[in-house]
């Protein structure tokens, strides 16, 4: 049975530091003290929160029930040719598991690197960067149904995936706590450098590489990512704090009417993606400050709390952006986050 606490402060828990309490709280690192919890949960009639590693989530409150830490860790594979299947533990940290498979020679997921938290909560969020996306090399997870208390495996089609979306941030929403997640990846080196940014940040090293290799856009995303986002272990932030809208032509072809330098993206199904970001920075927001919260003022999907702010405070923030934005704009933004304790 794992050690539950009682009255256990979540700020160490959640990259943006915000203050909360749980009512219980536990870590886990094996299936048996998973269930163990699990039991104690349902024999005390709590509801049950899983953490992972706290890189996506808000704080608004403190949280009653038992607060989970998993911290599952482990990792197996399947060679099958050229490619192979790896099995990651939830609790597996996704950077550093990007890093262990490109040593191994393992790849697939090197325009991935750098995306803070963990395996289990890459697979709700559906994590993408840089013209790659988790699904694009899913194969299948294991989770605990919360309700049954029964083991269940979900292939590529239940899991439901969309754009940072799955069936777990939907109608399987705190129903299931993920214990692992397969990946097909591949021995043979193909790159995807096709993303713009991307694609700009290799050609300087065209002529001085032999081969534009996995390490190497493993290397540039790196670069990337750290340029434009702050470390949430030096200005605590959730990293994305919006999804960058999708919308349909119609409006995106009005838009750039009005604002003939606003960027989009064009979907396989003719609507456009525009970057949120841009369009809270033509609101005026970007580095905006309210007290100890902020937007951060270089990367203004970010939001950032310099030291001392609440939940209620970066949510206060974040609906002032969204108005701003909805205003100007007639977009809704979505918040990335899942928001808990509100």
């Amino acid at each position: 049975m794992p050690t539950i606490h009682e009255k256990v402060s979540l700020q160490p828990y959640n990259s943006l530091a915000l203050p909360a309490v749980a009512e219980y709280f536990c870590a886990v690192r094996t299936t048996v003290e998973l269930f163990a919890a699990l039991e104690f949960a349902r024999s005390k009639n709590l509801s049950v929160t899983p953490l992972g590693g706290g890189s996506n989530i808000v704080l608004a409150g403190d949280i009653a029930g038992l607060v989970l830490s998993v911290e599952l860790k482990g990792l197996s594979h399947k060679v099958m040719g050229q490619a192979v299947e790896v099995t990651f533990s939830a609790g597996e940290n996704w950077h550093d598991q990007v890093l262990h498979c490109l040593k191994q020679g393992w790849y697939g997921l090197e325009n991935l690197s750098l995306i803070p938290g963990n395996m289990g909560a890459a697979a709700i969020q559906n994590i993408g960067a840089y013209g790659v996306e988790l699904a694009d090399l899913f194969v299948s997870l294991t989770a605990i149904d919360k309700q049954s208390g029964a083991m269940v495996k979900f292939d590529k089609a239940a899991c439901d995936f969309g754009y940072r979306d799955s069936l777990f941030k939907n109608i399987g929403r705190d129903r299931y706590i993920i214990v692992d997640i397969t990946l097909a990846l591949s021995t043979e080196p193909k790159v995807n450098i096709q993303y713009p940014a991307l694609q700009t940040a290799i050609d300087k090293y065209a002529d001085s590489v032999a081969a534009i290799t996995p390490e190497l856009v493993s290397a540039m995303v790196c670069e990337i990512r750290s340029a434009k986002l702050p470390d949430p272990n030096i200005i605590p932030n959730a990293g994305s704090f919006f999804k960058n809208p999708i919308v349909p032509q119609v409006q995106a072809s009005a838009l750039s009417q009005q604002y003939p330098h606003m960027p989009s993206y064009p979907q396989v199904n003719g609507d456009f993606k525009v970057p949120a970001g841009w369009l809270i920075e033509q609101c005026g927001l970007k580095g905006a400050v309210r007290g100890p919260v902020g937007v951060h003022q270089q990367q203004a999907l970010v939001l950032v709390n310099s030291g001392g702010g609440s939940g209620a405070q970066l949510l206060a923030l974040a609906d002032e952006v969204r108005t701003a934005v909805s205003q100007r704009f007639e977009i809704d933004l979505e918040i990335e986050p899942r928001v808990y304790g509100d």
